[in-house]
């Protein structure tokens, strides 16, 4: 796996289940209390992108790859230096020959725009490949919508950080 498969996939934290984030739809269900008078269960709220970060190094380590099939929006692209990939690209290198042992984000930063966050920060992450040990830091921009309710990451932009 190209090392640049490995950064992204840290970047955007993932492992919560699909039903942990909220979806639109029909209303809440009525209930009637004891005194007859109707309330309705509350929505949950979706889980923020700021958390999903997070929960994306841990499934990154875990290589599980059904959690970045939810994450990542049909249309998301990544760039890394001079290399474009698509959503199936990222999706098949989660299990590919790099395998990371220890990912966490360092000093992230939301940038709120409504319907949209951008998060910037630093991915460090830890493990063996095919030239051995490696320990990478890279420099990320991720693009997260809210979309049905729940959030998706449209765009990731890594920089490896030289040493």
């Amino acid at each position: 796996m190209r090392r640049h498969s490995t950064a992204f996939l840290l970047l955007v934290a993932a492992g919560a289940p699909a039903f942990a984030q909220a979806s639109r739809g029909a209303p809440p269900p009525r209930t009637e209390t004891q005194a007859g008078r109707p309330t309705r269960v509350p929505i949950p709220t979706p889980v923020p992108p700021i958390k999903l970060e997070d929960q994306w190094t841990t499934a990154l380590v875990r290589r599980d790859a059904a959690t970045f099939e939810r994450l990542l929006a049909p249309e998301f692209v990544y760039t890394e230096d001079a290399t474009v990939m698509s959503r199936a690209d990222v999706i098949r290198s989660v299990t590919g020959s790099d395998r990371v042992e220890w990912a966490r984000n360092e000093g992230m930063r939301l940038h709120d725009f409504g319907d949209v966050h951008v998060i910037t920060g630093v991915l460090h992450l830890r493990g063996k490949g095919r030239q051995g040990a490696f320990d990478r830091r890279y420099q990320f921009t991720d693009t997260w919508q809210r979309r049905n309710g729940r959030w998706q990451i449209i765009a990731a932009q890594d920089y490896l950080i030289p040493r």
